[in-house]
């Protein structure tokens, strides 16, 4: 009798409704202990290099207004008729490849990963404004009683761009992966040049009218201007073996470099790191 007891508790024990309310159990180690997640380490010191194709776009519409304005100034001309506003130059872009390095710091919690990234770019890139001349136009009779025929001619270049970003990361681990974004403050350098050209020919309303015809230029221009911007974008981090990652990622630029041009820059890029 006591062996077709000892029989029952075992085949009650291997039922699949018993064993859903015991612990793990190895007969011959006893309970199993199951040990936390382990997460692909990304935490600590980085840096590498980076390979990448830039695209700059830039808008000098608005460019040619101070110096217009500074060179017409105390004129009836620019008091009456605002010649200043004409936006004599107009968008542009242009492409070049781009190359670089990274140095940066994460922190992990399981599979958050936050960090900080220091990036810096050389590119080269140049971008001129379209010059298209405004005029000769013809204004109404001025509080004189005179009439103007304008002509602007301008050029604008920003040239020789390079540019450093400093990023907050945040990124989510998914085995070897680790996709992240990122947002923080950009800084470019780069040689700016704008320079305007106004033909003025002044008429009186007298018979016949009296005409006389001026010249102003005015111009702005700074070798290694600093330019003032922010960064955003994203990418993935994928390890190779504990030590070795790669990573491809969009890093998005905006800049406003005097006077008045609104500048972007778009980065795709591939490179590769060493976790230390």
């Amino acid at each position: 009798m006591r062996w077709v007891f000892c029989a029952l508790a075992v085949i009650g024990l291997a039922s699949p409704a018993a064993a859903a309310d015991l612990p793990d159990f190895d007969v011959l180690r006893g309970p199993i202990t199951v040990g936390p997640a382990t997460f692909t380490r990304w935490n600590g010191f980085y840096a590498g290099g980076q390979l990448g194709y830039t695209n700059g776009n830039a808008d000098f519409s608005s460019s040619t207004q101070s110096i217009v304005a500074y060179a017409l100034r105390e004129t009836a001309l620019e008091a009456e008729f605002t010649p200043s506003q004409w936006p004599v130059l107009g968008p542009t872009n242009a492409s070049t490849a781009s190359y670089g390095g990274f140095i940066g710091y994460n922190t992990q919690w399981q599979d958050l990963v936050l960090g900080v990234e220091g990036n810096a770019n050389r590119a080269g890139l140049t971008l001129r404004g379209l010059s298209t001349p405004i005029g000769p136009l013809t204004t109404g009779a001025d509080s004189l009683g005179d009439t103007h025929t304008v002509t602007i001619n301008a050029n604008g270049a920003v040239q020789n761009i390079d540019f450093a970003t400093l990023r907050a990361r945040a990124g989510y681990v998914i085995g070897s992966f680790m996709p992240y974004g990122f947002g923080g403050v950009a800084l470019g350098l780069a040689n700016t040049a704008i320079t305007a050209t106004i033909h003025d020919t002044q008429c009186t309303t007298a018979t016949p009218p009296v005409c006389n015809s001026y010249t102003f230029t005015n111009s702005y221009g700074k070798n290694g201007e600093v330019l003032y911007g922010f960064t955003v974008g994203g990418g993935v981090d994928v390890a190779l073996t504990p030590n070795i990652f790669v990573r491809a990622e969009f890093e998005w630029n905006q800049f406003n470099p005097p006077p008045g041009i609104l500048m972007t820059i778009a980065t795709g890029r591939v490179g590769a790191g060493f976790k230390f």
